[in-house]
């Protein structure tokens, strides 16, 4: 049975999951050193689409507003190409 969770419970996950995301890939970026490499793409896209996933999970349970959600990945999105931009 799952607990009755609020929407700050919510959003506060997905904050944490996304931050896990960027230390994911931070990680990857060190190891694999070409942010080029198709490897690295792939980890950066299966990781942004599992987190959109949760978070429209999240949206059509009621907890957090559609426009949030979006917010969210858009941040991630350029939390990630920002990071890797400036790389270059």
């Amino acid at each position: 049975m799952i607990n009755n969770i609020s929407k700050e419970d919510a959003m506060a996950i997905l904050k944490e999951d996304a931050v896990k995301i960027k230390n994911l890939v931070n990680k990857q970026r060190d190891t694999l050193c070409l942010l080029s490499c198709p490897a690295f793409e792939e980890v950066v896209d299966t990781q942004l689409f599992g987190f959109s996933r949760e978070v429209n999970f999240v949206v059509r349970c009621a907890l957090i507003e559609e426009k949030a959600g979006k917010k969210l990945i858009e941040d991630l999105e350029s939390d990630l190409n920002g990071h890797f931009h400036a790389e270059f």
